[in-house]
C-alpha cells in the first residue's frame, strides 16, 4: 500500500511498493486499451479517478 511520508518542511510525498506501481500501470492498460491517440489517452485519464489505499 502506498505510504504517506510528511518531511520537516510540511511537504508530502507517496511511497509506492512494487505492487502499487504495477496496479497503476495496470489500470493505466486498461483504460487506454485501443485508444489511437495521445488526446484520446488523456480524454480517457482525464475522466478517471485512481485511489490508492494509504497504508495505516
Amino acid at each position: 500500500m502506498a505510504k504517506v511520508i510528511e518531511n520537516s518542511k510540511g511537504r508530502r510525498q507517496i511511497r509506492l511498493n512494487t505492487e502499487d506501481i504495477i496496479n497503476i500501470v495496470r489500470e493505466y492498460q486498461a483504460l487506454t486499451f485501443g485508444a489511437c491517440s495521445y488526446s484520446e489517452i488523456r480524454n480517457r485519464l482525464d475522466d478517471t479517478i485512481l485511489y490508492l489505499p494509504e497504508d495505516l
